[in-house]
């Protein structure tokens, strides 16, 4: 592609993740070595061109779990990474960056027979007084150990993915799946496991604004009008005292306590 790419997303190691380019009535969202989505916003129309010898389910996956949201986004919608699950009538979320247990803290909720809503690609929209939680995939995605630790031998299985030994662990009876847009309750942000027992505390609004910014889909980053807008979404958002950090330890055996702290810390906040 003759001009280089105008924005680059690296993994945590490094690694190039996303290549953003603009093309007439659109763009061109590149995973290196994975597949090139082109999105013609102009036409309403996503096409993705893989790389050779990449499944069709990567592909899928890439879509609905990035591209997607990307798009979304920049239509207008509030689209977090963060995994969610349904509790008491209402959704809870959980956000943070990739590594520090978000779909770990969904399934031990699962576990407990709570049902999952989303592993990433969270959509959030305001609604009535407050705000509501829209389901996305019906999967989550684990490292084996967590998997084991967790979850029921026999639970459904997804074919692997080419960039990622996680697995992916599809809603059936061994995990329960919440497909029904439901008032959003919370939204812990998650610290980096040094907390030597479960621990919640309150965020300014800034605060809380900083970490949704740095955890929410973008499109486009130079387009100043739809940033614009989407910074306005962020600070409705923070604003609205839904908002907490939530550090704990990081090992399996303390998150039955961990699912209490937040039940209790729940009950305690709708009082």
């Amino acid at each position: 592609m003759a001009a280089p790419a105008f924005w680059e997303v690296e993994l945590p190691e490094g690694t190039p993740w996303t290549q953003s380019y603009r093309m007439s009535g659109g763009y061109l969202v590149r995973f290196p070595g994975l597949a090139d989505f082109e999105i013609a916003l102009d036409l309403g129309r996503i096409e993705c061109h893989p790389a050779p010898d990449v499944g069709d389910e990567t592909c899928r996956h890439l879509y609905r779990n990035q591209v997607l949201p990307m798009v979304l986004s920049h239509g207008g919608h509030l689209v977090c990474h963060a995994s969610c699950v349904a509790v008491g009538g209402g959704a809870i979320a959980f956000v943070g960056r990739s590594g520090l247990g978000k779909s770990t803290l969904a399934a031990s909720f699962a576990a407990h027979g709570d049902r999952v809503m989303a592993d990433d690609g969270l959509v959030v929209e305001s609604h009535e007084a407050g705000y509501r939680a829209i389901p996305a995939d019906p999967s989550i995605r684990l490292w084996e150990d967590s998997g084991s630790a967790l979850l029921e031998p026999g639970t459904l299985t997804a074919p692997s993915l080419e960039y990622t030994s996680k697995l992916r662990l599809l809603a059936g009876p061994a995990l329960a799946f919440c497909s029904d847009a439901l008032p959003l309750r919370a939204v812990y942000f998650l610290g980096n496991g040094t907390a030597a027992v479960p621990a919640i505390t309150p965020m300014t609004s800034a605060e809380t604004l900083m970490g949704l910014a740095g955890n929410t889909f973008l499109l486009d980053p130079d387009d100043h009008a739809v940033l614009g807008a989407h910074f306005h979404r962020l600070a409705s958002l923070a604003d609205g005292r839904l908002c907490h950090g939530l550090d704990y330890p990081r090992n399996y055996e303390v998150l039955p306590c961990v699912r209490e702290t937040i039940l209790r810390h729940l009950a305690e906040e709708e009082t």
